[in-house]
């Protein structure tokens, strides 16, 4: 007899076992959120300069990249739940340094340790959550697997986080507001440890033989091994790069330079954001039926790369219009969401390495972090708001072109459901645990086949 609510997830292209994961991931980055929209600008009201708030955030990227790298390593290692459970407390002991050592002694060094320590925290948990999904996702519905987890993460940051700030700040404030975040993200990150049951995230994913320091070194290595993986992590840190800076420079400017209000900002954030969680569903769809590369390619690098100049020029032309302030942001929004299958398309890069690969992409993801504010950092003063948006459309361009690179030796959309069970779902095993030996590198069941 089918199991009802199993098979309206597996509909949805979300494994059922990690149901529970995607509900927890999108409160825990909804508190990690709250302050994507505010913080910028409260740091320089503690007397901190706009280029200082940068190499700030610059700092943050940078651990959060070494921990992005690592989610991914130590996942292989230990199993993503146990990293997700360092995450987690990582960030409820880097948050509270912050907010009761850092921030009420407004000294800029504290203030650079105590940001550039947090950014060891979020990483862990939702990138070591990112791998569970690969280790468990059937290949045919991998894209719209992803789909649901980018959705999920911005979903939290920044919109529904973006939301909760706007609620929250006239009431208790901008510190009041980050102790309420802590809570939100303690509630969501004990959901997805406490209610899943799924085996595979709670065991070594690595092969038994393989020793903790060659794991660790071969997530690196992949990057030189397998040149499409490298670009591929190239192109990671490329796409989210503007976002990151974006969110370093634009609160201010928006308010100061467009001439809107700081809650008409939170608004336009959250709805930039929105768009990106439905829009995040629509690509990985899209990438399963029409081809993982082509998508990333057109809609997210030549898409980004032509409303990253839009959400520039059109407030500035139009000044504090709102309505086409946000259509602009929301077109932005929606083609970042273009890049959803490259999750999907490094793991057929390199089939038997899916956890190094998974490292790979990780640590594009967090190194775009802090490419993003670091240009934001070097560039703002010299070359202005707009020299900026050029550089990362640029980052865009080039993007796209890189995934142009990206072939695999198999077609690079998934395959059709009757292909499937060449590489199956580690829950299709008759027995709780495949026999040792028969686990590939992301520790599903191996079978004979291409």
């Amino acid at each position: 007899m089918t199991n009802t609510p199993s098979s309206v997830f597996t509909r949805l292209g979300i494994p059922p076992a990690l149901s529970w994961g995607y509900l927890g991931l999108l409160i825990f980055m909804t508190g990690v959120g709250v302050e994507a929209g505010y913080l910028s600008p409260y740091l320089e009201s503690l007397g901190v300069p706009a280029s200082g708030v940068a190499m700030i955030f610059t700092v943050y990227g940078i651990t959060g990249a070494v921990a992005a790298w690592f989610a991914g390593a130590l996942s292989d290692l230990w199993g993503p739940r146990r990293v997700m459970w360092l995450g987690l407390a990582a960030f409820v002991l880097t948050h509270v340094f912050f907010l009761t050592v850092a921030i009420p002694g407004k000294a800029y060094p504290l203030l650079l340790l105590g940001y550039g320590l947090r950014g060891l925290a979020f990483p862990l948990f939702a990138y070591a959550f990112l791998v569970w999904i690969a280790a468990v996702a059937p290949p045919r519905q991998m894209g719209s697997a992803m789909g649901w987890f980018w959705s999920a993460f911005s979903a939290g940051l920044p919109t529904l986080g973006s939301l909760t700030a706007s609620v929250l700040l006239p009431h208790i404030g901008e510190l009041g507001t980050l102790w309420a975040a802590l809570g939100v993200v303690v509630a969501g990150g004990l959901v997805p440890l406490l209610l899943v049951r799924e085996r595979t995230g709670s065991a070594r994913l690595a092969p038994p033989g393989e020793s903790p320091l060659a794991g660790l070194v071969g997530s690196l290595t992949i990057l030189c091994r397998e040149p499409r993986v490298g670009a591929g992590a190239a192109v990671r840190m490329l796409n989210t790069a503007s976002q990151f800076g974006f969110l370093v420079m634009l609160p201010t400017w928006f308010v100061k330079e467009v001439g809107l209000s700081d809650a008409q900002w939170l608004r336009l954030l959250a709805l930039m954001f929105a768009t990106n969680i439905v829009t995040n569903l629509l690509f990985g769809i899209v990438g399963d039926k029409a081809g993982w590369r082509a998508t990333v390619a057109w809609f997210g690098g030549v898409g980004c790369t032509l409303s990253t100049l839009a959400l520039y020029y059109v407030p500035s032309a139009v000044g504090g219009q709102y309505a086409l302030c946000v259509l602009v942001a929301v077109l932005y929004g929606a083609t970042l969401s273009g890049y959803v299958p490259l999750s999907a398309l490094m793991t057929a890069i390199a089939p038997t390495h899916k956890g190094q690969a998974m490292a790979a992409l990780n640590l594009g993801a967090g190194a775009s972090t802090f490419v993003g504010p670091l240009v934001v950092s070097l560039f703002l003063g010299p070359l202005g708001v707009g020299g900026v948006v050029w550089i990362f459309a640029g980052f865009h361009a080039v993007s796209a072109l890189l995934t142009l690179t990206l072939r695999t030796t198999a077609p690079d959309t998934a395959p059709t459901p009757g292909a499937d069970s060449a590489v199956p779902h580690p829950h299709s095993h008759p027995h709780p645990e495949p026999p040792a030996g028969t686990r590939n590198h992301i520790g599903a069941p191996v079978t004979k086949g291409p």
